[in-house]
């Protein structure tokens, strides 16, 4: 038993000592609890004499007998409102705990260098390995947008589940392998301490600080989970040729707003995009919203209407500044030369293009909602407290080793 059920139980037995010394019987007792149960959150309106007459009416209805005065039940009941109170509350912050909310500097006391770790691992990869960063920012998006932001994306395919690594939506996903690099740095350190959801979120962080992004403040302590999501990822994730309805839809389910979802797309401003993904719009026919000046490029880099999906054939997203994030990208698709199909509609429909206009002319702006945004992306439900674990390799959950 721990030590909060041994709290309560002496509680509740200093309830019936209490009742013995008051000559109230335990029938009062349970009486007072059930009207405190009743009246435990009065409306703000009720004031506090209030309840405590009710719980006199109700002990009165219990006790006819008694001959003791109304102002003697009021005293006793309050007296055990108080305890009660007491108990309640002890309760109600177990289940806080039980369930705690995310906080800066979750490993102040248990890794104190964690973050720093992250940091230094993260510029590390970064300078043998540029396009890293460009995969630390798709990780956050692809593992918090679905469902929670517990590090489901890394773990592996098993014999009965398959990964969502591995799925048609994860194509091109790369460098999972420098996420293991980052853990094991932190095992050395701190071991079993950090989850791999973690790392995930602050790895995306200082990924995008490294290709010029704003530096955005990100709370810790998610847990990892134990399953893979593929088998719902089509259910939350959006599509780069849905309907801008639905893409505004699937970013509202977990609380971003349009602004957030034009600046999160600005992440388009970095990398790169496979000839897979965007060669429906160059064959049988080239798509007439695209600028000409643009469409000679990308026919040279896309020469096949069918592409190997693992040919190195791909369009730099932004030509100007393909290493950087920036507002550039915004200019880009007010231009028509946005790659995929979601990038025109950004600027064009009525409800993203005030917004893509503003990124545009304002890269301040673009890096503000930019922030909140990712911010709100990394707290999506994430486990806490006693929910999930903290996995010793981010590819397997514990159970598997």
């Amino acid at each position: 038993m721990d030590d909060l059920a041994v709290g309560i139980f002496s509680l509740h037995l200093l309830y019936f000592s209490l009742a013995r010394v008051l000559n109230i019987n335990v029938q009062t007792y349970i009486s007072y609890q059930w009207s405190f149960t009743i009246l435990k959150h009065p409306s703000e309106e009720e004031s506090i004499t209030q309840s405590h007459l009710l719980v006199c009416v109700r002990v009165r209805e219990r006790e006819r007998e008694r001959t003791m005065s109304c102002s003697s039940n009021i005293s006793k009941a309050l007296f055990f409102l108080g305890i009660i109170y007491l108990s309640s509350s002890v309760s109600v912050f177990a289940e806080q705990n039980d369930d705690p909310a995310l906080v800066m500097n979750y490993y102040q006391d248990s890794c104190p260098q964690a973050e720093e770790i992250i940091k230094e691992q993260v510029q590390l990869l970064y300078k043998r390995h540029k396009n890293t960063a460009f995969s630390w920012l798709r990780n956050i998006f692809h593992d918090c947008f679905v469902e929670s932001c517990d590090a489901s994306l890394l773990l592996d395919s098993t014999r009965r589940v398959l990964s969502e690594k591995e799925t048609d939506r994860s194509f091109g996903m790369r460098n999972f392998r420098y996420i293991e690099t980052i853990k094991e740095a932190l095992e050395r350190e701190c071991p079993g301490v950090v989850s791999c959801a973690d790392i995930l979120v602050l790895s995306a962080r200082d990924g995008i600080s490294l290709v010029g992004g704003p530096n955005i403040p990100l709370k810790t302590g998610r847990r990892d989970g134990r399953r893979s999501r593929a088998d719902i990822l089509e259910q939350h994730l959006p599509d780069h040729n849905e309907s801008m309805s639905v893409v505004l839809q699937r970013f509202a389910s977990i609380g971003i707003d349009t602004p957030g979802v034009v600046a999160l797309l600005g992440a388009h401003s970095v990398g790169r995009t496979h000839c897979v993904k965007l060669v429906h719009r160059l064959y049988p026919e080239v798509d007439p919203a695209l600028n000409p000046s643009h469409v000679e490029h990308m026919l040279y880099k896309c020469p096949d209407a069918i592409p190997d999906p693992k040919a190195v054939q791909y369009v730099r997203n932004d030509r100007g500044t393909p290493m950087k994030l920036d507002n550039n990208y915004y200019r880009n698709i007010l231009d028509n030369k946005g790659l995929l199909i979601v990038d025109h509609q950004l600027a064009t429909d009525k409800r993203t293009k005030p917004f893509v206009k503003k990124m545009a002319k304002s890269q301040d702006y673009f890096f503000s909602e930019f922030s909140k945004a990712i911010t709100v992306l990394s707290e999506n439900n994430p486990l806490t407290g006693t929910k999930g674990e903290i996995r010793k390799q981010c590819n397997l959950a514990n159970k598997l080793h």
